[in-house]
C-alpha cells in the first residue's frame, strides 16, 4: 500500500466511525432523552475520544485529529445532557 493509500484509508476510517456516531448524537441532542444511555459508558467514551484527540495532535495525524475532534464535541454534548438529566432527576 502506498503512503497516499494509507492516508486515504485513515480518512475513510475516520469518516465512517464519526458518521456512525451521528445518528445517536442527533437523536439525543434533538430529544434530550438520555434515559437509556449509560453515564459510565459515555464518561469513559468521551475521555477515550479526548485521549485519541490529544494523541492525534501529538503525532500530527490529521485523520485522527479530524475524527476525534468532531466525535469529542458530539460525545461531550451527549454527556452534558446525560449529566444534566441525572442531576435534575429527569431520569
Amino acid at each position: 500500500m502506498t503512503p497516499d493509500m494509507i492516508g486515504y484509508l485513515g480518512y475513510l476510517a475516520a469518516t465512517l466511525t464519526t458518521a456512525s456516531f451521528l445518528p445517536q448524537a442527533i437523536l439525543t441532542i434533538k430529544t434530550k432523552d438520555t434515559q437509556s444511555l449509560s453515564l459510565t459508558m459515555y464518561t469513559l467514551f468521551t475521555l477515550g475520544v479526548f485521549c485519541w484527540l490529544v494523541y492525534g495532535i501529538y503525532i500530527a495525524n490529521e485523520a485522527i485529529i479530524f475524527a476525534n475532534a468532531i466525535t469529542f464535541i458530539l460525545a461531550a454534548s451527549i454527556l452534558s445532557f446525560k449529566i444534566y438529566n441525572v442531576l435534575t432527576n429527569k431520569e
